[in-house]
């Protein structure tokens, strides 16, 4: 069986080890578990890498992704709404004014 360690690539720290299972709950945060059932649930993480051969699993957290994924999912039912749009709207707004010219 392959248990994963959990990289946070922000900063390249391990959140956890033994994880057999991930996936995005209802709310489309990460839920991460271990080989007996015990885990964490990160908010708004993205899934970048995930490596058999090593074992790892490298996720990056941003405020940007739960609303991005919880859009994508939304797109993908065909159940998106302008309102659906907004949240994300706001925070790239944000985001473009804290970037320097």
């Amino acid at each position: 069986m392959c248990e994963f360690k959990i990289i946070r690539k922000n900063d390249n720290s391990q959140i956890m080890e033994d994880v057999v299972v991930l996936y995005y709950n209802e709310d489309n945060e990460l839920v991460l578990k271990d080989v007996i059932g015990m885990g964490d649930t990160i908010s708004s993480a993205l899934i970048l890498d995930v490596n058999t051969l090593n074992q790892k699993c490298v996720i990056l957290e941003d405020p940007l992704v739960k609303d991005f994924v919880n859009l994508l999912v939304k797109l993908n039912e065909n159940a998106a709404t302008k309102s659906d749009v907004e949240p994300l709207i706001k925070q790239l707004e944000a985001l473009k004014g804290e970037i320097p010219k």
